[in-house]
């Protein structure tokens, strides 16, 4: 039977395409994970709060800079991809860099998570109008499932001496609701610019733009992004562009092209899971109980969303 065959064949393949989707997704929220450790060594080392998101970025361009000059045509784009992704897609970048740490100075980081991963509901909804896809009871449940998981997880730890404030409660709540916007339209953007531009060109766009921006901006503010002065502190700078930008990028990428853009989203939310295991472990910050439930709200809210995008769509789930 031929035509069974070939159904088969295609639940083989989106089983497969899923699965390496989700497994994408779950690398680069595992490396973004490392940005919170990373942060607060940085933050023990002298680094001001805007000055970590610009060297981070400036750091992993450069990288991308010398990748490019060996590929054909790694420079040449159109006027539409340096309108949409240079200066919409460095716009975000920049917007996450700088609101993202005002928010953790300001309103602690449970505050700053919680209020971060509010976006896979936002993704979830504005991704059927934006790009089409299917609104379902399913996906906005999933992803309610993961912010919950994510608040009692962050907010069942212990906060960090480095990160001491530096920037009002009202400017932290500011902050965060502004990550978590640009975090949605970034997830949006990489799901509708990807395909037709490659994972590499629109990242390196994005942090040409993100890097102009803020080189732009905070002296503008008073707030010149001073480079790091000490060895110990390049080195996290390093980590930070290497492991939680190009390669967390490259994964989130590669995630977006297999799977939509909402289960990737809640997917990459394993960040702050990984995030409370590695501050446990290098800084000795306890997790309580509830901490400990939310990991696992977290983690079985990332396995329902696997097993239920794998499925086959002959029999349609009803959508919002």
């Amino acid at each position: 039977m031929p035509h069974a065959d070939s159904m088969v064949d295609q639940t083989r393949s989106r089983r497969s395409r899923v699965l390496v989707g989700f497994g994408c997704a779950l690398a680069a929220g595992t490396l973004w994970g490392t940005t919170g450790p990373l942060s607060t060594a940085l933050y023990a080392e002298g680094a001001h709060l805007t000055a970590v998101g610009f060297w981070r970025i400036a750091v992993a361009l450069a990288a991308l800079a010398i990748y490019g000059r060996f590929q054909k045509g790694f420079f040449f784009v159109d006027r539409q991809a340096l309108l949409l992704i240079g200066l919409g897609g460095g716009i975000l970048v920049a917007l996450f860099e700088v609101a993202f740490q005002y928010a953790i100075a300001g309103i602690g980081v449970a505050g700053a998570v919680a209020m971060l991963y509010t976006a896979p509901v936002a993704i979830a909804i504005l991704a059927k109008p934006l790009l089409g896809e299917a609104l379902t009871a399913r996906r906005l449940l999933t992803a309610a499932v993961v912010m919950v998981g994510v608040y009692l997880a962050v907010n069942g730890g212990e906060g960090s001496a480095e990160m001491a404030s530096q920037s009002s409660r009202l400017a932290g709540i500011i902050g965060g609701a502004l990550a978590a916007l640009s975090y949605a339209g970034s997830t949006l953007l990489a799901r509708y610019a990807v395909p037709q531009y490659g994972s590499a060109r629109v990242l390196f766009l994005e942090l040409v733009g993100g890097v102009i921006i803020l080189g732009i901006a905070l002296p503008l503010t008073g707030h010149t992004p001073v480079p790091p002065s000490s060895v110990a502190g390049w080195l996290y700078i390093l980590g930070l562009g290497a492991g939680a930008v190009i390669a967390a990028n490259f994964f989130f990428f590669a995630a977006t092209k297999r799977i939509d853009a909402a289960p990737t989203a809640v997917a990459a939310s394993i960040e702050p899971v990984v995030g409370a295991l590695l501050a446990l472990a290098l800084f000795g910050q306890q997790l309580t109980a509830l901490g400990w439930m939310g990991l696992a709200l977290v983690v079985g809210g990332v396995a329902a969303g696997y097993l239920g995008e794998k499925q086959p769509r002959s029999s349609p789930i009803p959508s919002i």
